[in-house]
């Protein structure tokens, strides 16, 4: 299923699934018994779960999308850790600065926590930072934790996700490069807003898609409708299984942190260089696609 989050027609925030063109706002359709927000859904999947197919088997009332907003699928995680999994991207980035990938790449995944409190959803405006000229996008795909564990292995990783969705990692460069230079990881380079959506996809929908313990997937990214990105996920050196065990070593993960992948290989302006393309200005679109998973796309503002 194809879970979003939405405000209906009276202005007030709703969670439900995408019906083709129109969308199912389970709180109303279910007369209370499924939950409003998308955070209650994922916490307690299973046990909504009959309720929901209930409803499906039966004649339920729908939204045209046109009649609703789309906004991000989860309103304010409960973490948000992005890995940096894709070796093209890692090469390409150490390479523009004059280095070489650090051996220790090779030994362990490696993430960094950002901000829960700046998601965007599809077709909402994203803010350059007063203090940033170096505007850019990242390509990504995440996974949804949809319950809670600890230690967990790569192998029993797939147990603990809800789902996946499109995952854009705004980066403002010139910020995020001098402070890494205290040799700390990025901070307000990536503090201002992190876009996911447009809905989140349960994993039975990417099964067909599998490849081993990645996925054939097409990622791409258009700027104002020009193709500047085209990547496939299965290109990954870690799978999501590998970040899902070092991420809960030694802590919990909970039903709602987001687990971003990292960047594709060429899934950003930095990679290509901005003589291939100039760094992000307002009024610029961003739009990503990866394949079963819909668009995303952004203005900046």
């Amino acid at each position: 299923m194809k879970f979003v989050t939405f405000y209906n027609p009276d202005g007030q925030i709703r969670a439900g699934w995408q019906d083709g063109e129109r969308v199912v706002d389970m709180y109303q359709v279910s007369g209370g018994r499924l939950p409003d927000c998308m955070e209650d859904l994922v916490a307690n999947y299973h046990t909504y779960l009959p309720i929901i197919e209930e409803i499906i088997a039966s004649d339920y009332s729908t939204i045209a999308k046109d009649e609703v907003r789309i906004t991000a699928p989860l309103q304010k995680p409960n973490s948000f850790r992005d890995f940096v999994a894709f070796e093209t991207h890692v090469k390409n980035a150490t390479k523009r600065n004059g280095d070489k990938v650090a051996p220790e790449w090779y030994e362990m995944p490696i993430f960094y926590f950002s901000n829960t409190n700046t998601m965007r959803g599809p077709e909402e405006k994203v803010k350059r930072p007063s203090k940033c000229s170096c505007l850019d996008y990242e390509l990504e795909l995440a996974c949804v934790i949809g319950k809670q564990g600890t230690n967990i292995k790569a192998e029993e990783a797939e147990d603990y996700i809800f789902g996946y969705t499109i995952l854009n990692d705004w980066s403002a460069r010139d910020l995020q490069m001098k402070e890494m230079k205290v040799l700390l990881g990025p901070a307000k380079g990536k503090d201002f807003a992190t876009s996911i959506g447009p809905y989140i996809a349960t994993k039975d929908e990417l099964v067909s898609y599998k490849s081993n313990s990645r996925f054939d997937l097409e990622m791409t990214a258009r700027v104002n409708g020009k193709t500047l990105s085209k990547g496939n996920f299965k290109d990954i050196y870690y799978s999501f299984g590998d970040m899902i065990e070092r991420a809960s070593e030694d802590v919990t993960l909970y039903p709602g942190d987001i687990i971003g992948s990292g960047t594709v290989g060429f899934g950003c302006i930095m990679e290509h260089g901005p003589e291939v393309h100039c760094w992000l200005e307002p009024g610029d679109e961003v739009e990503l696609t990866i394949t079963g998973l819909g668009s995303l796309k952004n203005e900046i503002v």
